[in-house]
């Protein structure tokens, strides 16, 4: 019979490793094969937009404070034909999970209509996708009022 030390034993330690897998599967590092880029839903703005290349700017709040991405896209025909990212990360965790995601990004968004990209992670980096989504948003109206 187990004495009641050896069952918190037990359990503290399987409340650990199972605390450790959980946030290891929300920070690690990826490849870019756990992008997920869905259909937005309900969308904010949507009809014709203006073919040309906009940039807007993308705040988002990460552990590490408030950060922000530079995101410039270009649009034909309402379609993303191309996509850059510039992240102004400080830290060296924002630095390697904005690096991440600004490597994975174009390769998922490329060929989607605008009115359907809604990201929520690329690169196991789920926070950037916030400030990414946010300058989106923003083109969307600037490419609009053109």
């Amino acid at each position: 019979m187990r004495s009641l030390t050896e069952n918190k034993t037990a359990v503290a330690l399987f409340a650990g490793v199972t605390f450790v897998g959980a946030l290891s599967g929300c920070s690690s590092p990826g490849t870019g094969a756990d992008a997920s880029v869905t259909d937005s839903g309900t969308k904010a703005t949507s009809g014709d937009y203006a073919d040309g290349t906009y940039t807007e700017t993308g705040n988002y709040q990460s552990p590490n404070g408030t950060e922000q991405v530079d995101v410039t896209l270009t649009l034909k025909s309402n379609t993303i034909t191309d996509v850059s990212v510039v992240g102004f990360g400080e830290s060296p965790n924002s630095k390697q999970f904005q690096g991440e995601f600004i490597n994975g990004i174009a390769a998922e968004v490329v060929g989607i209509n605008i009115d359907e990209l809604s990201v929520d992670k690329v690169a196991g980096s789920s926070l950037t996708s916030d400030g990414f989504n946010s300058a989106v948003e923003a083109i969307k109206a600037d490419a609009l009022a053109e």
